[in-house]
């Protein structure tokens, strides 16, 4: 007596990247900022250990600038993205963006007036000049 057949395994289709996706939604402006202020409060209490943050105004943002070159690179989200469900992905792949266009990221986004310049998918400056996005991420 034979087996039946097994049936391949079914793997997910990987879901297109955002250029390429026409039905794309970015992430909400109020999730975007809730996980600025989160990152923010959280670079202003690392900032303590080593300067006085409301002295030392550099502290802070040299924090924030390699916390989102570790945290973004690494694991496409900040902890701030974490809590507020929404990660940083490659605009044209879906994939990370890598340690140093987070960087790039991070030190642009530093400078304000790129993130104010958004094009249809709530892109900033920052985001199109290191070829990233930040989308909504699924629930795990």
């Amino acid at each position: 007596m034979s087996t039946p057949p097994r049936p391949a395994p079914s793997t997910p289709p990987h879901p297109a990247p955002p250029a390429a996706d026409p039905g794309f939604v970015p992430a909400s402006l109020g999730r975007r900022f809730g996980a600025l202020v989160i990152d923010w409060v959280l670079c202003l209490l690392v900032s303590n250990f080593f300067a006085d943050p409301v002295r030392d105004g550099w502290a802070p943002v040299v924090v924030l600038i390699f916390e989102y070159g570790f945290f973004l690179g690494l694991f496409a989200q900040t902890p701030g993205m974490y809590v507020t469900r929404i990660r940083c992905l490659s605009w044209t792949d879906g994939g990370r963006i890598g340690l140093v266009r987070a960087l790039l990221r991070g030190l642009l986004l530093t400078l304000v007036v790129p993130a104010l310049i958004m094009d249809g998918h709530r892109r900033g400056l920052h985001d199109r000049l290191t070829g990233s996005v930040v989308t909504p991420a699924p629930r795990t």
